[in-house]
């Protein structure tokens, strides 16, 4: 077996099986990463829905069975459940497993996994920059993470064994991985990723609350930009609601430096000052062209919108 397809990990755990750890079931298999991948679900129907679905080699609905003898857990549930769900699998982790997670705040997760770790268990935080407004099992593809980053977050003395397999394994289902520290990257994520959704809720719910302009209008007149504030704003709920609540610090910091750029936007349209208002849109279509120059989206029309895309 060559050093391609050979499993990196002969068994993961995938504590949460919705569009990011149903996506990294399909992922792992499409690479052959793992020998065994094991998949939890909290309900039943959960469960039965993964099970249907096939990605998974094992579904379980009790935690102690998934994780045992794994050799990477993955947390892919919301950043607001990991101290429970850290403290449940504690016990029932095999001495030099990896810990590691999905979530896009980093900090919550060396507040509250590490401390519940037993020595011998190594944590590797990790985000991948990736995701759709969809959820559930049935929601992930094993293309999602193709080209897309993979942020590795861990603390200063990791193991570095342990770092390097789990940029091995992120590479592998189709990942671009770098290292950064854990505070850099939530509010890196705050500006570029929190409060973008920030903002589309409130957007959304606005155009939700305007009593002169009806629901049926604003749904039939939907031109580009507010239907893809819709598509963000369509993202999990719990999800999001633990982002913001995990990372308010930094989400606080954007949204005020934010909040004092729309008051110089404000002016300049109140005032008619025109070379403003050019100069600030040239910026901004120049930031569009390298986001498509990096590989990150397409200059190509997509009024649909695909399944790729970032969280």
């Amino acid at each position: 077996m060559s050093a391609e397809t050979k499993p990196i990990f002969d068994k993961i755990a995938l504590i949460g099986v919705g569009l990011i750890g149903s996506s990294m079931a399909r992922a792992a298999r499409r690479a052959g990463a793992a020998g065994h991948i094991a998949g939890y679900a909290h309900t039943p129907e959960i469960v039965e829905r993964a099970r249907k679905a096939g990605f998974t080699d094992t579904m379980h609905s009790d935690l102690a069975a998934c994780v045992r003898d794994a050799d990477l857990v993955v947390l892919a549930a919301p950043v607001g459940a990991f101290a429970d769900i850290a403290k449940a699998i504690a016990p029932h982790l095999k001495r030099g497993a990896i810990v590691s997670d999905t979530g896009s705040v980093k900090g919550v997760v060396m507040r509250d996994v590490a401390p519940q770790l037993p020595q011998g268990v190594h944590l590797v935080p990790a985000h991948p920059v990736a995701g759709t407004e969809q959820s559930g099992p049935e929601a992930g593809f094993a293309e999602l993470f193709d080209g897309r980053w993979c942020l590795l977050t861990p603390a200063a003395d990791a193991d570095a064994d342990a770092v390097a397999k789990v940029s091995k394994f992120w590479s592998r289902l189709g990942s671009q991985v770098e290292i950064m520290d854990a505070k850099h990257h939530d509010l890196v994520l705050a500006i570029t990723s929190h409060l973008p959704h920030l903002i589309a809720y409130n957007i959304v719910g606005t155009a939700n609350h305007l009593e002169q302009v009806t629901k049926g209008e604003v749904i039939k007149y939907s031109a580009g930009g507010f239907r893809d504030f819709t598509r963000i704003a369509a993202s999990d709920p719990t999800m999001w609601r633990d982002v913001f609540l995990n990372n308010r610090e930094a989400v606080l910091e954007m949204l005020g430096r934010f909040s004092e750029d729309l008051t110089d936007l404000q002016r300049a349209i109140r005032y008619g000052d025109g070379d403003f208002l050019f100069d600030l849109f040239t910026r901004t279509r120049a930031i569009r062209r390298s986001i498509v120059d990096a590989g990150q989206d397409s200059a190509a029309p997509n009024f649909g919108r695909n399944k790729s895309g970032d969280q």
